[in-house]
C-alpha cells in the first residue's frame, strides 16, 4: 500500500518538548471507553491513552506493542510474551492479567454502539504462564488472531474491575498504557492529554494535546487557516486545492483500508421508513429480497461517484478488500451501472413502480457521506426506489443503527490484513455465542455463508485460506449482504512546522505528527 507526502518541507525535528499539539478531528467520541464503540469516532481518542498488544503501523502491519512477540504453539494455541517494565498512568504494573481481564471485558460492555466481541471471538480462553506470559487458546484453528485482536485496547483490571462506561468518561478509570493521559474530556468539544513522561515507546515530541471535535469540515478548514488549530484531518475534497496551494500548509495523504458501504436492513418484516408511492406501509419489506438489493446495487455508479462525487479521493469498490491487498477477489468486479437492469429486477420482485426510502447517514463521521448519499437517491430515483436522506449527528445515529431502526444505512469499515475482518464483523449472523457480527447493521443472516467464513477462517495455510475468503466475498457479494461504494484516500492537512505520518487507517494520532523546520 503506497503511501504519499505532499509538500513536506524540511524534515529536520526540532526539540518541542513543551509545545502543545492542536488537533482538529471530524471524529466526535461518544466515550473514552475503549471497549464502548467500534469505530473510528472513539479510536481517535482511545489510542493515545490505551496501548493494544499488537501496535498497527502505518501500512497496517503489526509490530510489537504490549506484546514482545507472539507465536502459533499449536494451530489452537498462541503464546505471547509481554512487554516488562510496563506501567500504567497510575503507577500501577502491567501484567498478564490486565490482558486477561481486557479480553474478557471487551464484548461484554453494557450499552457499546460497536461491540469489539469480534476481536476476542476465537478466544477460547487464557492461560497465565507467569506474569509476562500468556496462552491464548482457541476454540479452532485461528491463524489471523493477532490481527484480528489488533484493534483491542488494554485496559487496568485494578482500575476497571466494577468500573461502568461513566466511569471512564469521568476520567476515574480513563487510566492506560498510552503515550497520553487524560486530563479532561468534554463530550461534543474537546479532549485534553498530557504527556505520559513513561511511556515504554519513543520519547513523544509534543508535552499536551488537544483534540477539538470538529464534525464540519468546513469548520474544520477555517480552524486550520485561522491558526486555531495546528492538524486536521478528512479535509473536504473542495479545500484540497486551496490548501495544496498555499505555502502556509503541508498536505499528506495515503490510500486507505477504509470501505464505505451501504447496510439494508434485511431484520424487519416490515421495514421502517419504506412506503409505497402513496405514503403507506408495505406488507413485506422488500429489502429482504436479494433482487431488490441487488438492483439498488446495479443502480449505482460507483465511478460517477468516486470522480465527481468524491473528486477523486476514492476508489470505486465492488468487495471489502482493495486491489493488490490479500484475499481481494479479482473475480469479484466493481459493479457497472445498469438503469434498465436493475428496473427488471425489481419488477421481478414485485415492484414494477418502485417504492419509497429514506435513507439515514450521519453527517460528522465524513464530509461527503452526505454529499455521496444525496447522488445515490438521485440514482435510486431513476430506477423507481424515490429515496430521500437524513443526516444525523453521529451520537444519534450510531445507537439507532446498531438497533436497525432505519431502512438504509452509510457506514465505513477498515480492514485489517484480509476480508475475513470485515466478514466476521459485518456479514457473519449477530451472535452472542459465537461473538460475530459485532457491527453486523443490516441484519443480514445467512447460515450458509457463515459457515464459509468460519471455515475460512480456521484453515491455517495462508494460501487455502485466501481461496476460501474469496468464495466467501463473492456468495456474501452476490447475495447482496452490504452494499459497497468506494474505498476512501485518506487526507491530513497541518500548519507548516507539523509534519503528519499517513496512514492506511483513518484515526488522527499525535504519535503520527512531528515538529519539522
Amino acid at each position: 500500500m503506497r503511501l504519499t507526502a505532499i509538500a513536506l518541507g524540511c524534515c529536520l525535528s526540532i526539540p518541542a518538548w513543551a509545545q502543545t499539539l492542536t488537533l482538529g478531528v471530524s471524529a466526535t467520541p461518544n466515550s473514552v471507553d475503549p471497549h464502548f464503540n467500534y469505530g473510528t469516532s472513539t479510536q481517535t481518542l482511545t489510542y493515545h491513552l490505551f496501548d493494544t498488544l499488537f501496535q498497527r503501523q502505518p501500512d497496517s502491519t503489526l509490530a510489537p506493542g504490549l506484546a514482545l512477540s507472539w507465536h502459533a504453539v499449536e494451530p489452537t494455541v498462541w503464546e505471547i510474551k509481554l512487554r516488562p517494565d510496563v506501567r500504567f498512568t497510575n503507577g500501577a504494573a502491567f501484567t498478564a492479567d490486565d490482558v486477561v481481564f481486557s479480553i474478557a471485558r471487551a464484548p461484554n460492555v453494557p450499552n457499546a454502539t460497536a461491540s469489539y466481541a469480534g476481536a476476542v471471538r476465537s478466544v477460547d480462553r487464557v492461560e497465565v504462564i507467569d506474569p509476562l506470559t500468556i496462552r491464548i487458546h482457541t476454540r479452532g484453528p485461528a491463524p489471523t488472531m493477532p490481527m484480528d485482536m489488533a484493534p483491542l485496547g488494554i485496559v487496568s483490571r485494578q482500575v476497571g474491575e466494577g468500573a461502568a462506561t461513566e466511569d471512564y468518561n469521568a476520567g476515574r478509570a480513563a487510566i492506560g498504557t498510552g503515550p497520553y493521559r487524560l486530563i479532561r474530556f468534554i463530550p461534543g468539544q474537546q479532549a485534553e492529554l498530557e504527556r505520559n513522561p513513561n511511556w515504554w515507546g519513543p520519547a513523544q515530541p509534543w508535552e499536551r494535546v488537544v483534540l477539538r471535535f470538529l464534525p464540519n469540515a468546513g469548520t474544520r478548514t477555517a480552524a486550520l487557516l485561522s491558526g486555531d488549530v495546528d492538524l486536521i484531518d478528512t479535509p473536504s475534497p473542495n479545500d484540497l486545492p486551496r490548501l495544496r496551494g498555499d505555502n502556509r500548509f503541508a498536505v499528506f495523504s495515503g490510500a486507505s483500508m477504509r470501505l464505505v458501504y451501504l447496510a439494508p436492513n434485511q431484520q424487519a418484516q416490515v421495514a421502517p421508513f419504506i412506503t409505497d408511492n402513496a405514503g403507506n406501509p408495505l406488507p413485506a419489506n422488500p429489502l429482504r429480497d436479494q433482487r431488490v438489493r441487488q438492483a439498488l446495487s446495479m443502480a449505482i455508479n460507483r465511478e460517477a461517484l468516486a470522480t465527481r462525487i468524491m473528486q477523486g479521493t476514492a476508489s470505486p469498490a465492488g468487495q471489502w478488500m482493495p486491489a493488490g491487498t490479500y484475499s481481494h477477489n479479482p473475480a469479484v468486479p466493481v459493479p457497472a451501472q445498469d438503469i434498465e437492469g436493475a428496473r427488471r429486477l425489481l419488477a421481478a420482485a414485485g415492484y414494477p413502480d418502485g417504492f419509497r426510502m429514506t435513507m439515514h447517514v450521519p453527517n460528522n463521521a465524513r464530509p461527503t457521506d452526505p454529499i455521496s448519499a444525496q447522488a445515490i437517491a438521485q440514482m435510486w430515483t431513476r430506477v423507481g426506489v424515490r429515496t430521500e436522506v437524513e443526516a444525523q449527528p453521529l451520537a444519534a445515529y450510531s445507537p439507532r443503527a446498531a438497533r436497525m431502526e432505519y431502512a438504509m444505512t452509510m457506514h465505513g469499515w477498515g480492514s485489517i490484513g484480509h476480508s475475513g475482518h470485515p466478514m466476521v464483523n459485518m456479514v457473519a449472523t449477530n451472535d452472542r455465542q459465537r461473538l460475530t457480527g459485532g457491527f453486523n447493521r443490516s441484519g443480514y443472516s445467512n447460515p450458509a455463508i457463515d459457515e464459509m467464513i468460519a471455515t475460512a477462517m480456521a484453515e491455517m495455510d495462508d494460501a487455502k485460506r485466501e481461496q476460501l475468503l474469496n468464495q466467501a466475498v463473492a456468495a456474501s457479494i452476490q447475495d447482496g449482504a452490504v452494499i459497497p461504494l468506494y474505498n476512501l484516500t485518506n487526507f491530513w492537512a497541518a500548519r507548516r512546522g507539523v509534519e503528519y505520518r499517513p496512514t492506511t487507517y483513518d484515526y488522527t494520532l499525535a504519535i503520527n505528527a512531528r515538529p519539522v523546520r
